[in-house]
């Protein structure tokens, strides 16, 4: 759990900060409220649960563990294919048709997870077709290079290292790179054996939007229900890492066999998002 014991003395020592003096450091730039859509369910206890402990990483690109059966990389799209998809004038995949291909649970995890520390173990990952899938809560992940809004000061949980990282070597921009966190290799379930890694390509749904992110750090090994700083924001949910968040109604789908070289393209994994969200809503 994400603990916010600090809250009130930090509230109480802006209070009482002195006047600030020419050359002194600018504050920082308030977070702008973001309204939540209709539905939206805050945390009833706003504190991030149990993302404090260990983390994995930083994992190599490279996949480690059984070897997979060989396969196209499902995250490029040919530029024949790009022509006809932009003539056909396609609506963009609506979160009603997502959300009916994942409406039951042929379970891929051999055990389910908790959404928070404390909280009932529930939450399996299903499959169906060339995706696993899970329904949970979100908590902001502000991991990363810090900046203005993900940094030790308005996250005292804050790390500055990612499971993955840029094709530079460093670590991902929670902020501006909108990403999910899958539960590290477990016996409850290994995501490496469904070919789901660094820069895999995910549909994220909540309340009536959709939007595509990459798999892009690695979390605790009993809990699920985690996305970055800007995933979140996308999605118009509060994106505070102390009281942000929201209690349920999130739905993460994670094609298999996808990937977005460089990780950090954020206009790549958009445009492979929609294309595997097609092929997955237009599946058997």
């Amino acid at each position: 759990m994400r603990v916010q014991s600090l809250t009130l003395v930090a509230a109480s020592a802006a209070l009482l900060a002195p006047t600030t003096f020419p050359g002194a450091p600018l504050p920082t730039r308030p977070v702008p409220r973001v309204q939540p859509p209709p539905g939206h369910q805050p945390h009833a206890d706003p504190v991030r649960a149990g993302r404090s402990g260990a983390r994995t990483g930083p994992v190599p690109r490279s996949r480690v563990g059984p070897a997979l059966p060989s396969r196209v990389r499902r995250g490029a799209e040919t530029e024949a294919g790009a022509r006809q998809k932009e003539s056909s004038g396609e609506e963009p995949v609506r979160a009603e048709d997502l959300l009916a291909r994942v409406r039951g649970c042929d379970p891929v995890s051999h055990g389910r997870y908790r959404t928070d520390a404390g909280r009932p173990a529930d939450t399996p990952v299903c499959g169906r077709g060339d995706a696993v899938y899970w329904k949970a809560d979100l908590d902001v992940d502000c991991d990363g290079r810090p900046g203005d809004r993900c940094n030790s000061g308005t996250d005292p949980y804050f790390s500055s290292a990612t499971a993955y990282t840029q094709s530079d070597g460093r670590p991902l921009d929670a902020e501006s790179l909108p990403y999910v966190v899958v539960p590290a290799p477990s016996d409850i379930w290994d995501h490496r054996e469904h070919d789901v890694h660094g820069g895999s390509v995910a549909a994220v749904v909540y309340g009536d939007r959709v939007r595509y992110a990459v798999v892009g750090d690695v979390g605790p090994r009993d809990l699920i229900g985690e996305a970055s700083y800007a995933a979140a924001q996308s999605l118009g949910i509060p994106a505070d890492p102390h009281g942000g968040g929201t209690a349920s109604g999130v739905t993460y789908i994670v094609f298999e066999g996808s990937d977005v070289e460089p990780l950090e393209d954020r206009a790549a994994a958009e445009k492979a998002g929609e294309r595997l969200a097609r092929e997955f809503v237009d599946g058997d």
